[in-house]
């Protein structure tokens, strides 16, 4: 049986994709920052009659979490770098606390690498590998770039930026890892209605954790290095960086 971590995962999408990988017979490790809901979240899996399913407490911000957490998992297949901060709302570049900033970052960014850097020796001894990165389309310097893209006038100096040094580590692991069995991509579930934004987004949780499950769950000719979203005029499709 694969294994998989997704950090993040006791609401929300994390929670919906450990929920769909469970129905594709993955043992699920459960990450989450909050001992009491994560074990809702394990309890309310199972009830479901999805067993295969254990929480693992790990907070990506604080290493020696994340050193914890790793000392526990001896065999894993897939991780899901899904844990993420929006870092509240107006992040005006010229005025945002750069404590905010780097509030953000230490989350998404610096929290991904400490994650990855932990279990990638674990990773190494599947025969297939998997990374995903869960970035947004808010990370497209291409995009951000075109006054026609709908989402234009959404910038911001915390999550946004982010997200791009997100996409580029893991163009530079993808890189690092091009001779191995692994497959690294970053993956933008789209706009979503989570308690993220107030749920005020127009996609589902479901089709969100269905591109991610998607891309961790590549065969061996599947691509890596690459960029894909949700939320392209055809739906799942590269994302220009």
């Amino acid at each position: 049986m694969k294994k998989v971590l997704i950090t993040g995962a006791n609401k929300s999408i994390g929670f919906e994709t450990a929920r769909q990988l469970l129905q594709q017979g993955y043992f699920v490790y459960l990450g989450s920052r909050d001992k009491a809901k994560g074990e809702q979240a394990v309890a309310q899996l199972k009830a479901e009659g999805l067993a295969n399913t254990g929480l693992l407490l790990i907070d990506v911000s604080n290493p020696e979490s994340v050193a914890q957490a790793a000392a526990q998992v001896k065999e894993l297949d897939v991780l899901i770098n899904n844990a993420g901060i929006l870092g509240g709302m107006q992040q005006t570049p010229s005025t945002t606390p750069l404590s905010t900033i780097r509030e953000v970052f230490d989350t998404n960014f610096f929290g991904v690498i400490s994650v990855t850097q932990s279990f990638i020796d674990v990773l190494k001894k599947s025969p297939e590998p998997r990374i995903v990165n869960v970035t947004s389309g808010l990370g497209s310097l291409t995009l951000h770039s075109d006054p026609n893209w709908k989402y234009y006038q959404v910038k911001g100096a915390a999550y946004g930026p982010s997200k791009t040094a997100l996409n580029a580590y893991t163009v530079h692991l993808a890189h690092e890892l091009k001779d191995t069995a692994f497959k690294v991509n970053a993956i933008d579930p789209g706009y979503t209605q989570t308690d993220f934004n107030h749920h005020n987004g127009p996609g589902t949780v479901e089709d969100a954790a269905k591109i991610i499950v998607k891309y961790a769950t590549i065969g061996a000719d599947g691509p890596t290095g690459k960029y894909f979203s949700n939320d392209r005029e055809a739906g799942d499709q590269e994302s220009p960086w």
